[in-house]
């Protein structure tokens, strides 16, 4: 499987949640989204930003950390799943992520902490990970698995109104 990646630094929460919504106005159904990093990095905030993508209003997103999976309907319906509670690849088939990757096959699933559950997820996917350069500032590693995702990733890469908002940086 080809991968394609990107990395970009963000200053600030709004550049953050415009880069998702500018990825979210592409997502189709079946998309997978693995987003890493640790807490308090802007995971929940470029959420928002693919949610918004998708036509859900930013107020209407907020992480399930409690309720583990969040459901929105936009124009594809959005499985929000926050794995912070769980341990390893083992706890995610408990609280059946299997069943829940199904599912997004009609819609999108965006998937926080994925790093506890890679083995299970799809090939096909865009995995996101967040690195906190300062409190504001935050690098953003775009890694693209499949050519749905490489389409996006190039074509962000090619942006100039990204550039408007975030540096373009060569890992």
């Amino acid at each position: 499987m080809s991968e394609t990646r990107l990395s970009l630094i963000t200053r600030g929460p709004t550049a953050t949640r415009e880069l998702g919504q500018t990825i979210g106005e592409q997502l189709k159904a079946g998309s997978v989204i693995a987003l890493i990093g640790e807490l308090g990095c802007g995971k929940t905030c470029f959420t928002k930003g693919l949610c918004a993508g998708l036509g859900i209003p930013k107020k209407h997103v907020n992480s399930p950390t409690f309720a583990f999976v969040n459901e929105y309907q936009g124009r594809l319906l959005v499985l929000h799943l926050d794995l912070y509670r769980i341990d390893d690849v083992s706890a995610g088939l408990d609280v059946g992520i299997m069943d829940y990757l199904s599912r997004a096959e009609q819609g999108v699933a965006i998937i926080e902490w994925a790093d506890k559950v890679l083995p299970l997820l799809p090939d096909d996917r865009l995995m996101v990970q967040f690195n906190v350069l300062s409190p504001r500032k935050r690098q953003l590693e775009l890694t693209a698995r499949g050519r749905r995702f490489g389409r996006i990733i190039r074509g962000l890469a090619a942006s100039n109104a990204m550039l408007d908002t975030c540096a373009k940086t060569h890992p």
